[in-house]
């Protein structure tokens, strides 16, 4: 089983996002994301046992409340950077909370033997990924700088990703 960690995003702001995506889909010839596979990704877990899922939700459910987190989603661009652009993205802003949550997902899933990421905590959304070389000075150019506005989520999930498609195994309160 292919394991993460996400925060959704709510209908109103998938909505702003799919409006925006359709607007640019057809500049270039991209692997675009589909509005509904769009999330903030809290931990990569990778493959997982799944006679073991039961020790990930404990592991998962151990996690202290972060209490109320505000995100905001605006900006895009291009990782990893737009000379050798693979993946546009929008900007995903939380400060600490975010990041906390993030740091405590790490160490709850560390303890179970999943490896800790090295690289720091970058949320994201991937909008789409560079299949070839692909012209996108026109994709950056009609973007813009958008706003697709902000959220308190109230919840986290465990989701097993196959064949392209997400399925939530769990819900994680962020609230006490």
């Amino acid at each position: 089983m292919r394991l993460f960690t996400a925060i959704d995003l709510p209908p109103e702001m998938l909505e702003k996002l799919r409006e925006f995506l359709a607007r640019l889909r057809p500049l270039a010839k991209l692997r675009w994301s589909a509005v509904e596979n769009l999330h903030i990704t809290t931990k990569f877990i990778g493959e997982w046992p799944e006679a073991r899922i039961q020790d990930m939700k404990t592991a998962l459910l151990g996690i202290a409340r972060s209490g109320p987190i505000g995100i905001s989603v605006r900006g895009v661009g291009w990782f990893p950077d737009v000379r050798r652009p693979r993946v546009f993205w929008a900007g995903v802003a939380a400060g600490e909370p975010l990041a906390k949550l993030a740091r405590s997902t790490e160490e709850a899933v560390a303890t179970l033997g999943v490896p800790v990421e090295t690289r720091a905590y970058s949320p994201h959304l991937t909008l789409a990924r560079v299949r070839e070389v692909a012209p996108i000075d026109d994709v950056l150019a009609s973007a813009g700088d958008p706003d697709f506005g902000g959220f308190q989520p109230s919840s986290f999930f465990l989701y097993l990703s196959s064949n392209g498609k997400y399925s939530k195994l769990g819900e994680f309160p962020l609230n006490s």
